[in-house]
């Protein structure tokens, strides 16, 4: 078996371009890198589907299966569940892959205090308000949902300064710059 490399957790606010960065990350190392899919029980948006996006489970599912210990990290956010299941975990390293995490700051802290030995990244706005551009331009969010977001990512931001918290920080002001940063990051030995 080859040896596997650590997971890495990326992390920043809602709307910031996770899922843009992880797709083209996936697209150009599809060998090298797996997807932890995430469950919810959130609805999906259009184009969504079950088991790639995320998995899509009913409160009463994602219960059951905090209940069982199923998961390495879980949180509530907007009231709908989040959650990294270590089946996902697995089947990324099954196929001889690193696993990429994409969760929340809940789910950071619950990941620091686990045994999964991580690597963490914070990819970060250019600015609150343009991130509430971002949002906006969506139109997926009511003006709660928005405000909720926002004040979310100012406390993920303010997470992300301290010490310690992040092996590393990017940016996404331009989004090739952002990738080729994220691309170092995830690429560099240990």
């Amino acid at each position: 078996m080859a040896s596997l490399r650590r997971p890495i957790i990326l992390f920043g606010p809602s709307g910031v371009g996770k899922s843009t960065l992880v797709k083209r990350l996936m697209q150009n190392y599809k060998d090298r890198f797996g997807f932890s899919v995430s469950h919810t029980t959130r609805q999906p948006r259009p184009g969504e589907r079950n088991g790639v996006e995320y998995y899509f489970v009913t409160k009463e599912e994602f219960q059951k299966l905090v209940s069982e210990n199923k998961f390495v990290e879980w949180a509530v956010f907007s009231g709908n569940m989040y959650g990294t299941s270590v089946m996902a975990i697995d089947d990324v390293i099954q196929h001889q892959k690193t696993p990429l995490l994409d969760i929340d700051m809940q789910g950071v802290m619950q990941v620091k205090k686990s045994e999964l030995n991580a690597r963490y990244l914070f990819i970060a706005p250019p600015s609150v308000e343009c991130l509430e551009q971002r949002l906006r331009g969506r139109g997926t969010e009511s003006e709660e949902s928005i405000s909720k977001r926002l004040a979310q990512a100012i406390a993920e931001i303010e997470y992300s300064k301290q010490p310690g918290n992040f092996d590393g920080i990017v940016v996404n002001d331009n989004l090739d710059t952002a990738y080729k940063q994220l691309e170092q990051f995830c690429l560099k030995d240990e």
